[in-house]
């Protein structure tokens, strides 16, 4: 307890300081290690990454809480730093459910999580309004029943579900953190207009951007944006598998070898494992 309430603390802080820092999302052990010997501060899972390993798609479904807390025990085992989990919807339709999800969560020596709207049917993909705000009440109430500040994230989904529809957004929004959340996200944003929208309708609440291709924006421009938290989903992830399969592919259709000449040497890659 005393190492988990340590790392909530540092993880409240960074929410705290002046500026924007980067959350990047592991999929593993291997890439959280990687990630924590490159100087990153803090963690955050990703469902997307963590079906890819398991040979699913990433759909509302594809990983079970279990799968999910595994995957993140084994992540907040890897290093010392502070680790936030992609908790989907709760894996449950009631806030009873998000509730519990929190509380698992933090069994497993988590110190952060995000609860969303989406509800997984395609004919009403995100939960009605008051519903959705109930879920988030039900998860502030179990994070801070904790011994520790654990940092519940309230994500609105709509972006990623076809209706762009920024106003009803930043009212779900705005109803999340009058709920109690801590941090406010709303993945799918593109343009520095919509970010600041976000920003200036929860200020002061700290909000999380998504950034994993096709926004042309920097950290420190972020920063500027009044950003406090940048993620990147399954970019990463997605990075490796990319080039993973492009040498597979080299190999079986060319017969040749050459993108192997890019893989990170194996002398650098066995000694990052070995702290």
């Amino acid at each position: 307890m005393a190492t988990q309430n340590l790392r909530a603390q540092t993880f409240k802080a960074l929410h705290e300081r002046a500026g924007a820092f980067v959350i990047p999302n592991p999929w593993d052990a291997g890439s959280a290690k990687m990630l924590a010997a490159l100087g990153f501060e803090a963690l955050a899972t990703t469902s997307a990454g963590l079906a890819f390993s398991l040979g699913r798609p990433d759909a509302q479904g594809a990983n079970s809480l279990l799968d999910t807390l595994d995957n993140a025990r084994t992540i907040v085992l890897a290093t010392p730093l502070p680790v936030a989990a992609d908790l989907e919807n709760g894996f449950d339709h009631s806030p009873a459910g998000c509730a519990e999800a929190i509380l698992r969560a933090a069994e497993v020596g988590l110190v952060g999580g995000s609860i969303e709207d989406a509800s997984g049917h395609a004919d009403e993909p995100i939960y009605a309004f008051n519903h959705a705000v109930e879920r988030v009440e039900a998860a502030v109430a179990a994070a801070r029943s904790l011994a520790f500040p654990f940092m519940l994230t309230a994500r609105a989904e709509n972006l990623l579900h076809g209706r762009e529809d920024l106003p009803d957004t930043i009212r779900r929004l705005q109803a999340f953190a009058e709920a109690g959340a801590d941090v406010l996200y709303a993945p799918g944003l593109r343009t520095r207009e919509e970010i600041l929208a976000v920003v200036k309708a929860v200020a002061p609440k700290p909000v999380n951007v998504l950034m994993s291709g096709g926004v042309d924006l920097s950290v420190a421009e972020l920063g500027e944006l009044g950003v406090k938290r940048i993620s990147v989903g399954s970019a990463l992830a997605r990075a490796a598998y990319g080039a993973f399969y492009r040498a597979a592919e080299e190999i079986r259709g060319q017969g040749t070898f050459a993108a192997l000449d890019q893989a990170m040497p194996f002398a650098r890659i066995n000694q990052m494992f070995k702290g």
